[in-house]
């Protein structure tokens, strides 16, 4: 095998990057992220697939390099699920949430929302959600459809009866004058979609908490299922979903308070909405890779703090388990 200058040796299924530090899960998922894995071709994904299986199986062609057998890992990680093998939807990957997120985090922050309108965006947004957390679970054991419908209602619900909630609750403040009134309104989405991210995984999530997810030894054996571990998982997953949003919500409506009144954007109204947009979408490109690197993906955990029988099932300190995204 090649080496490659600046390139670590290759470890198959280990992160290129140090996942015990910030900034080590932070360049590693900047890769998992990185959109431009939405381009690769099927023809790609496969060779990709064949060039790890071959380095697993000692029979790499003479002259492949670290440098090209990271790369294919890292495009074997943005699209397949490491549970279930198979291509993950392009626009529920995590490398598709921002490109195909960011028109929805638009339309949430529109300014002088209808109820009609408040309900459309917020169904979308965590529609999508829905579909991004159950697409990047742990799926170590099978989850219902019933599961799913079931999770998906209760997001919706809690994320819709929240926003139109507190809108209603500004618009009959007689306390708030206009400006500061239009600026709360912009803010109503934060705690909305906060709140419903928490329900949505949750929710998504919870047969996991009663079936358990697998944890793996240092060797990458299945030691057995642990309800403790998915507890952890799902957790770790509903802090970032509180995370991410709050730059995405918060930043713009401020960010936008002060550039409308600038006046190139008084004389020209039609820039507002492109300008909106692009800040939108920096910050929620800054936003995510920041709020998933706060926990390792392949998370650990001490065996003493899971259960009995998982302790006695192996002789490793501590076990590994898929966090999901």
């Amino acid at each position: 095998m090649a080496e490659s200058a600046g390139y670590p040796k290759f470890q198959l299924g280990r992160p290129r990057y140090d996942q015990t530090c910030f900034l080590g899960r932070l360049r590693h998922f900047v890769d998992i992220i990185n959109p431009t894995t939405l381009f690769v071709s099927e023809k790609q994904l496969i060779e990709c697939v064949k060039l790890l299986d071959d380095f697993k199986h000692g029979t790499l062609p003479f002259g492949v390099s670290d440098m090209q057998l990271w790369e294919a890992q890292k495009i074997k990680q943005a699209i397949i699920h490491p549970d279930t093998g198979e291509k993950i939807f392009m626009p529920f990957r995590m490398s598709g949430y921002v490109p195909f997120g960011t028109p929805i985090v638009v339309g949430l922050l529109l300014p002088n929302q209808t109820v009609v309108s408040t309900i459309f965006w917020q169904w979308l947004n965590q529609s999508h959600n829905a579909c991004v957390n159950y697409s990047n679970r742990n799926a170590s054991k099978p989850t219902p459809t019933s599961k799913f419908l079931q999770g998906y209602v209760g997001a919706v619900t809690s994320a819709v009866s929240l926003a139109v909630g507190l809108n209603l609750l500004i618009q009959k403040s007689n306390c708030l004058n206009p400006a500061t009134r239009m600026i709360i309104q912009r803010l109503v989405p934060f705690p909305a979609v906060a709140s419903a991210n928490i329900c949505n995984v949750g929710l998504m999530r919870h047969n996991e908490l009663s079936e358990g997810i697998d944890v793996l030894d240092e060797n990458g054996n299945l030691v057995g299922s642990s309800k403790i571990a998915a507890k952890h998982a799902i957790m770790e997953t509903a802090f970032t979903r509180v995370v991410l949003p709050m730059p995405i919500f918060v930043l713009p409506p401020i960010v936008m308070s002060y550039l409308e009144k600038l006046p190139l954007l008084q004389t020209n109204r039609r820039l507002l909405l492109p300008i909106h947009s692009l800040v939108c979408l920096t910050t929620f490109s800054l936003s995510l890779p920041l709020a998933i690197s706060l926990f390792p993906q392949m998370s650990q955990i001490e065996v003493s703090q899971l259960e009995p029988e998982i302790a006695m099932a192996t002789n490793s300190k501590v076990v590994t388990y898929n966090k999901g995204l």
